[in-house]
């Protein structure tokens, strides 16, 4: 473990020693946080990382004394050190007590992955910010608002007068996150912990949130606590960095330290998965290349669809090609997943053709499909949804959820059914023992390698996989996305994955089409589109995404999408 170098001359703002968190279950206790140690100066960052299950979260809890119970802290010590004041135990501290409720806030602030379930949804955001500047700094009502406007104005949000009367859920999902921070940052507080603060944000707005807290940072002389699983953020913000594993501290050292010269291996294994993203996965390399005469398996033309007054898709034409991995890019509200719907005919395009290609040759419209003929070609085209719990139901065990689709359409049952479901789970890397077992026993990899298993039982010709890894640990991310790569090449699969990680896309996909507001603004190959893309849209997405590497912060690359008519989008260059 690296050495831990401090100034003699000044204590650091929060040192915490031999920090243990324990969870009493039935069976025992669960240390969720082991024995950890760590340091926060006054202005540094300090990313904590890891994956899921490490304890991050747990561990930014605990310096609150806001751990869900019944967890709390078993032993350990969490030193505020407020310039020209007694240092403070807050370990020592009852959670209700008033004592920890005066440091919540105004000496230490948080703000958490989610902002809606964070909002109050009766409240308007101005009533929230205003009352905990007269909670902790007395203001009257009218001084309070004041701050408040001034706060929003700060975070970039526009028109903060008006701003302030509405309420969490007419915000944007950036604009919710803009909000949580001005109310963090009510007090000034010495240290602002952010838990996971952009994990649920575009990438372009992910930049904008980590410069504005950059910037405030720098204002306020404020020590940040940043905790997440995105290598990339780590080695553009962090000055320290502590890696943490089954509620351990695997490595802690300088952000350059642990990215140029990691000494323990999950570190290293953690890196490499990041870096492994940067380039075009070895399988890909292996292959042949495609038949671009060939003719495609399906072909989209002019697809429209109309949500009321809003266009989701805008006359979207692309084709796909028999063996191709198709990537699909692009922000929340780009109209990805509504193309992926579409062509699944789980929505009813507006406008438009989808021609399907099929084994026989002949071509039918998905788009007009209906009764016999729909249910056909849905046996031929299946899903793979973004959220690998959400899409399972968890009354059905393993064996029933992958052989549905067998048995629904007559095609195994008995014996015959409990073998292909063996076979399916030992192509897609499960043990056929576990079969029985329901999904939430299984982790969030393995349930997506259910929901693969179940999406190939048919033996498709094509899958949608709607943002398949989003919500997976990057190790296990790169072992998904091998799978969906082996399975194509035994399967002759077709695929459209649509996707917000560039990353991602350019290690599978042959090509990629570039969605924004319902239109598709660029479609290439895949290495030109994320090497030198033509659409400034485009660029503006690439600009956004943080490099690897801590050595290269350099801002300057970043700019704003500014479409014609003054729509904006993406960065200013810092």
């Amino acid at each position: 473990m690296t050495d831990i170098v401090s100034m003699p001359s000044r204590k650091p703002l929060l040192e915490v020693k031999n920090l243990i968190t324990e969870f009493p279950l039935r069976t025992g206790v669960f240390r969720a946080v082991n024995d950890i140690s760590f340091q926060i100066e006054a202005g540094k960052t300090l990313c904590v990382v890891g994956e899921s299950g490490s304890g991050k979260s747990v561990t930014a809890r605990s310096i609150l004394q806001i751990v869900d119970q019944p967890g709390r802290i078993a032993s350990g010590q969490i030193l505020l050190n407020r310039p020209g004041e007694p240092s403070v135990d807050l370990a020592k501290l009852d959670p209700r007590s008033r004592a920890i409720r005066a440091v919540r806030g105004r000496d230490i602030a948080m703000i958490f992955q989610e902002p809606m379930s964070s909002l109050s949804p009766v409240h308007t955001v101005g009533d929230q910010i205003t009352e905990v500047l007269r909670l902790h700094l007395k203001m009257s009502k009218a001084e309070a608002r004041q701050e408040a406007i001034s706060l929003l104005r700060q975070v970039e949000i526009p028109d903060p007068e008006k701003a302030l009367d509405r309420y969490a859920f007419q915000y944007s999902g950036g604009m919710r996150q803009r909000a949580m921070i001005a109310m963090a940052l009510a007090c000034k507080p010495q240290l602002l912990i952010a838990d996971e603060p952009t994990t649920a944000l575009d990438v372009t707005t992910q930049a904008e949130i980590l410069d504005l807290i950059a910037r405030l940072q720098k204002s306020n002389g404020m020590a940040v606590l940043f905790i997440t699983h995105d290598m990339g953020v780590v080695a553009q913000i962090a000055d320290d960095v502590l890696v943490m594993h089954h509620g351990v501290v695997k490595e802690y050292g300088t952000a350059d330290q642990i990215f140029h010269s990691p000494q323990d291996a999950y570190t290293r294994m953690l890196i490499g998965s990041v870096l492994k993203l940067e380039q075009k996965a070895e399988i890909r390399l292996a292959r042949p290349p495609l038949d671009r005469t060939a003719e495609p398996i399906l072909d989209i033309r002019n697809l429209s669809m109309q949500f009321g007054e809003m266009k989701a898709l805008d006359e979207v034409s692309i084709s796909l090609l028999p063996g191709e991995t198709l990537g699909i890019v692009g922000e929340s509200g780009s109209g990805k997943t509504t193309m992926g719907r579409s062509i699944m005919r789980l929505y009813d395009p507006s406008n438009g053709e989808i021609r399907y290609r099929r084994a026989d040759g002949s071509v039918i419209d998905l788009a007009r499909s209906s009764g016999a003929e729909l249910k056909a070609a849905r046996r031929e085209l299946r899903m793979v949804f973004q959220d690998p719990f959400g899409s399972l139901n968890p009354r059905m065990t393993v064996a029933q959820v992958i052989g549905e689709p067998l048995l629904v359409n007559g095609i195994a049952k008995g014996r015959e059914l409990d073998q292909r479901v063996c076979h399916l789970m030992e192509q897609v890397g499960l043990d056929p023992a576990g079969r029985e077992r329901y999904p939430h026993a299984f982790s969030g990899g393995q349930r997506q390698r259910i929901g693969i298993a179940r999406a190939v039982a048919l033996n498709p010709r094509i899958i949608v996989a709607d943002e398949a890894t989003s919500a997976l640990d990057v190790s296990v991310r790169f072992q998904v996305l091998d799978l969906l790569m082996r399975l194509q090449d035994e399967l002759g699969l077709a695929y459209i994955f649509i996707s917000h990680d560039i990353g991602v896309i350019r290690y599978m996909c042959d090509r990629v089409g570039v969605m924004y507001r319902g239109r598709l603004v660029e479609v290439g190959e895949a290495e030109t589109v994320c090497n030198t893309p033509s659409h400034p849209y485009t660029q503006a997405l690439i600009s956004a995404i943080p490099r690897p590497d801590p050595r290269d912060r350099d801002r300057s690359r970043r700019f704003r999408y500014v479409e014609p008519g003054g729509s904006r989008n993406g960065h200013s260059a810092r």
